[in-house]
This record gives structure tokens, sequence and C-alpha cells, in this order.
């Protein structure tokens, strides 16, 4: 995962707050921090990833990214915010990972800011429109996590 900077988190924090005062909360993953995924890899592959991820945050400084939009996926059940990919500083650093990955879709960067079911996302996205607007802000760390159940296992700060 490619974390965003501190005054991003109050940003999209800020989103879903208001989201949750206005009852929604979703079914994500609580407590990670709003980031961007760069790859999913099989369990197998943890030692691999974390090498990777440690020469990757010494080659990349921070990377510049521009929350342009917000978006929601075929079947309408995740609402995320998400990049412009111009210019493309976050594709070089999703083109550097070497590790193989075992994704099942095609990646497209996005911040999820809520995970329901349709209709829930739906009347949600309103909400989230009001207050909405395009920012700009920085990946500071890559961040490795394994899901169900939820375990950190790595985090390193870019170069500055």
């Amino acid at each position: 995962m490619a974390d965003l900077d501190d005054e991003a988190q109050q940003i999209m924090n800020g989103w879903y707050d208001k989201l949750q005062a206005n009852g929604f909360s979703g079914v994500q993953t609580p407590g990670l921090p709003f980031h961007i995924s760069l790859a999913c890899f099989s369990p197998d592959k943890e030692q691999e990833a974390v090498r990777e991820m440690k020469e990757l945050a010494t080659r990349f400084p921070e990377v510049p990214v521009h929350i342009s939009h917000v978006g929601l996926f075929a079947g309408g059940r995740v609402l995320f915010a998400a990049p412009d990919m111009n210019p493309s500083d976050l594709l070089q650093v999703r083109h550097a990972i070497k590790t193989e990955t075992s994704e099942t879709f095609p990646w497209t960067p996005h911040c999820t800011i809520m995970i329901d079911d349709a209709t829930t996302v739906q009347k949600a996205l309103s909400v989230l429109l009001e207050d909405f607007h395009p920012f700009t802000c920085k990946i500071t760390k890559l961040h490795l996590c394994a899901f169900w159940p939820t375990r950190e296992i790595a985090t390193v700060s870019l170069t500055k």
C-alpha cells in the first residue's frame, strides 16, 4: 500500500466522519490509513515483498499525487477517491514492482472511502460529493499488510 501524507489523512478522515455522521459506516477493513494499493501478493511472497518494498523506498522520493475525482467500481459496492495519473510518478513506482503479484483484477489506483451494498453506497456518494474537493498530497510511506485476519507486516518511509 502507498500511504498518503498526514494532511491527506485529515481531509479524507473528514469525509469519512461526515459519512458516519449521516449513518454510513461501511464494511471496509477498519483502522487502515487512506492509501493506494500498489500490488497484492500471495502469502508465500511476504519476505520477497518486504525486501522489495525496502529497496523501492530507497529508490523513490515521496510521490506527488493529485486526488482529482471520486468513483465507483462495477457493481457499485466500492466508493473511492482516485488520483489523476498525469504526471505518472505513481505509475513508475507500480512498474518498479518485480515481485510476482496475485491480482484478480487490473490495477486501478484508488483510495477506498467506503465499501457497502450498492444502494447504501449510492446514498453515501451524494453525502461525499457535498464536501469532496480535489487536492494534492504525497505518498510518504509504503506499507505491507496481510488480510483476513489483518496483520501489519512492515512500513517504510520514502526518501524526501
